[in-house]
């Protein structure tokens, strides 16, 4: 039903000159309880011509989902009198905190490195905005070491075969989001690109959010973060005197 009423809204806007598109996300809203183990975002929609011909043969399609932006130090080890220490380091004032991309194809064969750097068609080109003065070789390895990080932890990936068009018209990729997500804004833009040209963009947005306790919990720790601080020390503690007392005991 939900995409009838894309295909519906596309053809009313048929008398303009650019190409249609109508995205959706399966759902608006994701709730992390307790045990949340992760959950499948469906992004689908449809893309018309204006001229009243099917998009699907034409047009390629790419998926952009990202997280809050979130600022970021990366450090790197360095072996130092036979240990492994931190040496060098690297901030990044807005890192996403996720970052995916589905495309139809492979987005090297959709657009070239311009434009998939204009659009962060690819988690080498993502726009991390590193502070300060910094060596741009230096940059590109923190930056790299920051996406290899975040790819081994899930947070980051790339699916090049992970949209697929349907009867010409529709379209859909799913995306999975790990139980490591942190809560917030999520964006997913959705791009249709013809003859390497971004030809139209739409934004869709999903929350993702902390309920029950977990989100009691988070509210105690960001209104009141002193005490929440006392009360977590207060806690080890005491679980640390417990465990003691029981070993003591056998």
């Amino acid at each position: 039903m939900r995409m009838i009423l894309l295909i519906v809204a596309a053809l009313f806007l048929m008398g303009q000159r650019d190409a249609i598109l109508v995205p959706a996300v399966s759902q608006d809203e994701v709730q992390v309880r307790q045990g949340f183990t992760g959950t499948e975002l469906l992004l689908y929609g449809a893309i018309l011509d204006p001229r009243g011909q099917r998009g699907g043969a034409e047009y390629d399609i790419v998926v952009v989902l990202k997280g809050p932006t979130e600022p970021i130090t990366i450090r790197e080890k360095d072996r130092i009198a036979g240990i492994w220490m931190n040496a060098e380091s690297s901030d990044f004032r807005s890192a996403p905190s996720f970052f995916a991309v589905a495309a139809s194809r492979p987005v090297e064969q959709i657009v070239d490195e311009r434009t998939a750097a204009i659009y962060e068609l690819g988690t080498r080109f993502i726009q991390l905005s590193p502070t300060g003065q910094i060596d741009p070789e230096k940059q590109s390895r923190f930056a790299e070491g920051l996406v290899d990080l975040r790819q081994r932890l899930g947070l980051y990936k790339e699916d090049m075969s992970g949209v697929t068009i349907n009867e010409q018209v529709l379209y859909q990729s799913r995306i999975q989001l790990p139980s490591n997500v942190i809560t917030g804004q999520y964006t997913a833009e959705t791009f249709a690109i013809s003859n390497g040209r971004v030809i139209a963009s739409e934004i869709a947005e999903v929350e993702v959010r902390k309920v029950g306790f977990e989100r009691l919990v988070e509210i105690f720790a960001q209104r009141w973060s002193l005490v929440y601080g006392l009360l977590a020390v207060g806690l080890s503690v005491s679980m640390g005197w417990i465990a003691g007392r029981l070993f003591a005991m056998i």
